[in-house]
């Protein structure tokens, strides 16, 4: 249950990458190599919300490009 809570207390930001991917990251971990933060540190839910509105498109760029 500790655990739990600890996740949802976590902050996160969004990040992006070359082929315009989203993901949520840990607010306290440094950003993987290849990825750039779009969203300063919120809840979770917060960033979700984020990444659902603008990354309407999961396709990867190279292939919307085609």
């Amino acid at each position: 249950m500790v655990a739990m809570a600890e996740e949802l207390e976590t902050r996160f930001v969004v990040v992006c990458n070359h082929e315009q991917q989203h993901a949520l990251w840990p607010a306290f971990k440094p950003l993987p190599a290849g990825w750039q933060q779009v969203k300063a540190a919120d809840s979770r839910e917060n960033c979700l919300n984020y990444v659902n509105q603008n990354w309407t498109d999961i396709r990867p760029l190279s292939l919307r490009t085609l």
